[in-house]
């Protein structure tokens, strides 16, 4: 006798859908309950796999022949688009915009415009939904972090504008997971940046199930973190950001007289301009390294 699904799943086995970052810690996991709930789902990343199409989400060719592929594959509706697809790099915000700030602006918030506009057709004619992976760093100013605030900040306007012109037919929802251990922190490691351990983390299963229950709910939640702390902290940094931004300072601090970032070459002038004794004289801030996807 087969089990049958929770009420607020049940909208979901029959529907099909598209994930982009599909080959990544939070799109592969989706793609599998997904597909274990029953709805048919074909994946879109820069690294092919089975049920996967290679696609570059920073152009536009690809962008508009991977969708198009995406929703043959489909039968030609398409009911849900997830996404996923993002890069984290570290950046000294007070210097000139580099490749990796451009890219942040490319994946995070173009990537999400175009491949939305690309599939906005179908969405549009089967009134579907449109799942848009934030991050609670988008109205938290954590250091060395700013290319992925302002990416993220400005993928939640997005979502915003795009809930306000098309929201009476396509649902939207914003999804801010906090700090999960997954590849993009790879690259803010490797200088030395990395976060870890520096704010709470949550699970990959607490943004994963976060977005299966949006994309089941009988109506689009509009703003939803992963964890009760996370609400928490979204409710704080979204109506308080004079507050928010009084609590990091200090904790900045605090951090950087503990030797936070002290390895870290692009955290030399933020030591210096805070009085840390672990500020290297000789050392100046310096572009940040490869990103990598989540």
């Amino acid at each position: 006798m087969t089990t049958p699904l929770p009420r607020h799943l049940s909208r979901l086995p029959g529907q099909n859908a598209i994930v982009t970052g599909a080959s990544g810690a939070f799109g592969s996991a989706t793609v599998a309950v997904l597909r274990h709930l029953g709805v048919n789902v074909v994946g879109i990343d820069r690294k092919a796999a089975p049920g996967v199409i290679a696609c570059d989400i920073t152009d536009d060719t690809q962008v508009r022949e991977g969708v198009t592929e995406a929703i043959e594959q489909l039968g030609g509706r398409l009911d849900l688009l997830i996404h996923y697809a993002g890069v984290g790099p570290s950046v000294d915000i007070g210097h000139l915009p580099d490749s990796h700030a451009h890219q942040a602006l490319e994946v995070n918030l173009l990537g999400t415009w175009r491949v939305t506009a690309a599939a906005m057709p179908a969405l549009l004619k089967s009134r579907g939904r449109v799942i848009i992976t934030a991050s609670l760093l988008a109205n938290l100013q954590l250091p060395l972090a700013g290319a992925y605030t302002v990416s993220k900040r400005a993928v939640t306007a997005y979502a915003d504008c795009l809930r306000a012109e098309y929201g009476t037919h396509v649902g939207v929802t914003t999804v801010y997971p906090g700090f999960v251990d997954t590849p993009i922190h790879e690259s803010s490691r490797a200088t030395g940046a990395s976060l870890d351990g520096l704010v709470p983390a949550e699970t990959e299963r607490d943004t994963v199930m976060t977005v299966v229950r949006a994309a089941g709910a009988k109506r689009a939640p509009r703003d939803v973190a992963c964890t009760a702390f996370g609400t928490a902290a979204l409710h704080l940094t979204k109506h308080f950001p004079g507050t928010t931004e009084q609590i990091v300072s200090l904790q900045l601090g605090l951090l950087l007289t503990d030797g936070a970032f002290a390895e870290a070459e692009i955290a030399q002038g933020l030591h210096a301009r805070h009085g840390s004794p672990y500020a290297q004289t000789s050392a100046t801030a310096s572009a940040a390294p490869a990103t990598s996807t989540s």
